[in-house]
């Protein structure tokens, strides 16, 4: 599809914006809920700021997140690296501690199951777990289910209920992408009605979906949206479509409507919709100072977990800069024989530690080629994707100095790194660094306390991406220590 053609139909004017924008503010009001994000990998924050995230999901964590002011607060499980067995598990675990908070601060809720833009995660695992485990444990009953996978910032949208991500100037069906063969979550169909039927393995079929049209939305036909939402009973499938944040407002214009009315709902969502529903506003992106501490003299650690094609790119384009990097390239196939990678683990931490403490900027990156490692069985290559984090992040783990910055390149890999290597247990989301690539601020409770902590997840920004944010760090640094 042509990215030009498409975006003829983004026809808001500017009258019909700012009663979307009035409406839109009072409905947010309105809704009056917590709203619960589980995120199954850390990249879900790249279009929040001022709000939390926990690691973990104990009964004082999400007591915790009941009891803060801001009305949406975020649970890193990382689940994504999780078998089909401790997913169920874990989730079943949140939705009571879910409902025990709610009790205790009397204040209701609403879930929300965030996940990959490029239809990748447990699904419908997940978000069925929540639903029999709630509706077992208390007298909530959902209606229905609703896919929202729009994300504006990756390039992400939904149009004629099918799902397409940008690619150079191109709009395409996620499922003729690299992600649709996912070897541990692959799927067959963008359409989203499509999808939940081969994921359900047709226990919902696609004509029986509801959907919601770009059309209505842009015509602000927020009633005959509501009647959609209300009509849907049993757990039924909803799925909206979105090419922009007004046509997300409008639907939770409609949205609250329903809610209001005493329908309850479940949500499959990528990283846009929580901004919308809990009301934040947009905020300029992080600038260098931020994101590198006044008192850093070591140099930074850019770590390279992914493997998609996009962040391969970005890793040559970054290696290929002409910046001064010491280049450091992870033997992950050793991971199948304990001894070795300890070997390679140390070989690399060393490295690291003296390079960091020397003002050098280092690259940690897995090697491209994956041939041994890769198999058609699903769970297996998600533990030995685990084995492989679980290396990278002893590297960390093991640092005696601490980085100018850091950067981490993929989702499991950050998820790993700001929890079991630093530690981190509740951070402060600062905000982005550039269009889906969120800040965390560590807390003091971490290895490296009060530092940034860049997640950049392994399919967003161009080619140019990495590079211009390392080239912008170290730019930072280098000021700074010459300041000194």
């Amino acid at each position: 599809m042509d990215k030009k053609l498409l975006k003829e139909t983004d026809n808001y004017s500017k009258s019909l914006i700012e009663e979307i924008e009035k409406q839109y503010l009072k409905a947010v009001k309105l809704l009056n809920r917590k709203i619960v994000v589980l995120d199954d990998d850390p990249t879900g924050i790249q279009t929040v700021h001022g709000v939390y995230v926990f690691t973990g999901w104990t009964q004082a964590m999400m007591e915790d997140g009941f009891s803060n002011p801001e009305n949406i607060f975020y649970i890193l499980t990382n689940s994504r690296s999780f078998s089909k067995q401790k997913t169920k598990k874990v989730h079943e675990i949140i939705a009571k501690e879910v409902i025990v908070a709610s009790e205790k601060s009397g204040k209701n809720y609403i879930i929300i199951s965030r996940s990959d833009s490029t239809l990748r995660g447990h699904y419908p695992l997940e978000t069925e777990t929540l639903r029999r485990t709630i509706e077992s444990a208390s007298g909530k009953k959902y209606d229905g289910e609703i896919l929202i996978p729009f994300f504006s910032e990756g390039g992400r949208i939904t149009v004629n209920n099918t799902h397409y991500l940008l690619e150079k100037d191109r709009l395409i069906p996620v499922s003729e992408s690299e992600f649709a063969k996912d070897k541990s979550f692959g799927y067959k169909h963008a359409h989203l009605g499509e999808f939940v039927e081969e994921k359900t393995a047709g226990e919902y079929k696609a004509e029986e979906c509801e959907y919601i049209s770009i059309n209505d939305l842009r015509s602000l036909k927020v009633d005959e949206i509501t009647h959609q939402l209300m009509k849907v009973k049993d757990y039924g499938k909803i799925i909206v479509n979105a090419e922009n944040y007004y046509d997300m407002k409008v639907f939770v214009i409609a949205l609250v409507k329903a809610i209001l009315d005493g329908k309850e709902y479940l949500f499959r969502s990528a990283a846009s919709f929580p901004k919308t529903l809990s009301g934040i506003a947009d905020k300029p992106y992080l600038k260098a100072e931020e994101l590198v501490s006044p008192k850093a003299n070591n140099g930074g650690i850019i770590l390279i977990g992914s493997h998609v094609r996009k962040t391969t790119e970005q890793m040559k384009c970054l290696l290929n800069s002409g910046l001064a990097l010491t280049e450091v390239e992870f033997n992950q196939h050793l991971v199948m024989d304990d001894e070795k990678m300890e070997v390679e683990v140390n070989r690399v931490r060393q490295i690291v530690d003296y390079s960091i403490s020397q003002g050098r900027h280092v690259v940690v990156y897995t090697k491209r080629e994956r041939y041994d490692l890769d198999t058609e069985d699903q769970e297996e290559q998600l533990r030995v994707s685990v084995k492989i984090s679980d290396a990278l992040t002893e590297i960390i783990k093991r640092l005696e100095a601490q980085p100018g910055f850091m950067i981490t390149k993929g989702g499991i890999t950050s998820s790993d790194i700001g929890t079991k290597a630093i530690g981190v247990q509740k951070a402060y989301v600062m905000g982005q660094a550039i269009p889906g690539v969120p800040v965390w601020m560590t807390g003091a409770e971490s290895k490296f306390p009060h530092m940034p902590l860049i997640i950049f997840p392994g399919n967003v920004g161009d080619e140019n991406a990495l590079k211009d944010i390392v080239e912008r760090l170290a730019g930072q640094i280098e000021n700074s220590t010459q300041g000194k």
